[in-house]
């Protein structure tokens, strides 16, 4: 609730380089509109893939993994879950199918998040599911060498209800208002909720959620057909790093909104890039595999990416040609290559191509 108690003076100035991504980020969500209308069977597929990247991925990031067959039998519903984590993932999923379907009639306050958390873990048996955490938490990391950091202490376990009462009446008081880009709106929600970290856990995953949400109920669906969480787990150190640099000073209220705000654009802005990429190769336009693939590398949020990050992006490609279009791009000194076979890295030098 920090980032909206004053918006006036947070964004009486917008940087020059956010602005030009809402503004590209406006033009791309126009031809989506475009293309739902047009190219609606070709839609349906990208949707299947979306779905299963996006439940594998954002459940990845808290290291909560299953083997890909499984994670696709329990997002088809077709299997029941057999340990924690087939429960989080299938839990995960009725959540995702919930905002796909009817993030319209959602009411978007309090009650309806601890409602939402309550049914991410119904397969679960959590005790505390669906209420606020009852025990302050902390943000914290382990490194390499064993040592565990604090990177962020949260709204009190006391003051979470409150936090959570607040952040929601303000939000909604500047969405109805309508002074402030939707985007920029949702992004300071993100990080808020965030910083109040209001159950004991659940966070990361429930914030993705509400991100989606957020931004179909602001009219902006490209997450249905582009996994957003894929592409945060693709550049997970950024996303906490650029969390880590707007969260400081939060509780004071004088934290840097913008470090965050320019990375969550910015994963909006590859969402849309990559499925206009995937749109014209699914309908038979004038693209080709090769042009998504150099669309990939040219757009990718991350600098540094696999043959199987492309693979997501360009279902249509095998492995075999992939690798062929990398190492064109190699001889053109584009890319370098780091390590080989199935792991090796690929390292994006320039965009000029």
């Amino acid at each position: 609730m920090m980032t909206f108690r004053d918006l006036d003076r947070r964004f009486a100035l917008i940087p020059s380089e956010i602005g030009r991504q809402l503004s590209r980020i406006d033009v791309a969500h126009g031809r989506e509109e475009a293309f739902r209308v047009q190219q609606p069977v070709a839609l349906r597929r990208l949707i299947e893939i979306a779905r299963i990247q996006s439940v594998e991925s954002s459940n990845a990031i808290e290291n909560v993994t299953a083997p890909r067959k499984r994670i696709e039998a329990l997002v088809a519903d077709k299997t029941t879950p057999q340990n924690r984590s087939e429960a989080e993932i299938a839990g995960y999923r009725t959540v995702l199918d919930l905002i796909h379907a009817s993030a319209a009639e959602i009411p978007f306050r309090p009650s309806v998040v601890e409602q939402l958390h309550r049914d991410l873990y119904q397969f679960t048996g959590v005790r505390r599911a669906g209420r606020w955490k009852s025990l302050d938490n902390e943000i914290a990391e382990e490194r390499p060498d064993g040592t565990r950091v604090v990177r962020f202490v949260p709204v009190s376990a006391v003051g979470t209800p409150q936090a959570m009462r607040e952040l929601h009446e303000l939000f909604a008081r500047a969405r109805d208002a309508g002074t402030y880009h939707d985007l920029v709106l949702v992004g300071s929600y993100t990080l808020d909720f965030l910083c109040i970290h209001p159950f004991s856990d659940g966070n990361g995953r429930i914030a993705r959620l509400l991100t989606l949400l957020l931004l179909y109920q602001a009219g902006y669906e490209v997450g249905r057909f582009v996994s957003l969480e894929r592409l945060i787990e693709e550049t997970k150190e950024s996303y906490y790093d650029s969390l880590g640099a707007s969260s400081e000073g939060w509780h004071e209220g004088t934290h840097d909104v913008w470090p965050w705000l320019s990375y969550f654009l910015g994963i909006v802005a590859a969402a849309y890039s990559e499925f206009e990429s995937r749109i014209d190769i699914a309908s038979g336009g004038r693209g080709s595999k090769r042009q998504a693939i150099r669309e990939f590398v040219r757009s990718n949020v991350s600098d540094e990416f696999t043959v199987a990050d492309v693979r997501r992006a360009v279902p249509t490609a095998s492995d075999v040609y992939i690798r062929e279009q990398l190492r064109a791009l190699k001889q053109e000194g584009v890319l370098v290559q780091q390590g080989a076979g199935p792991n090796a890295r690929w390292v994006r030098l320039g965009v000029d191509f």
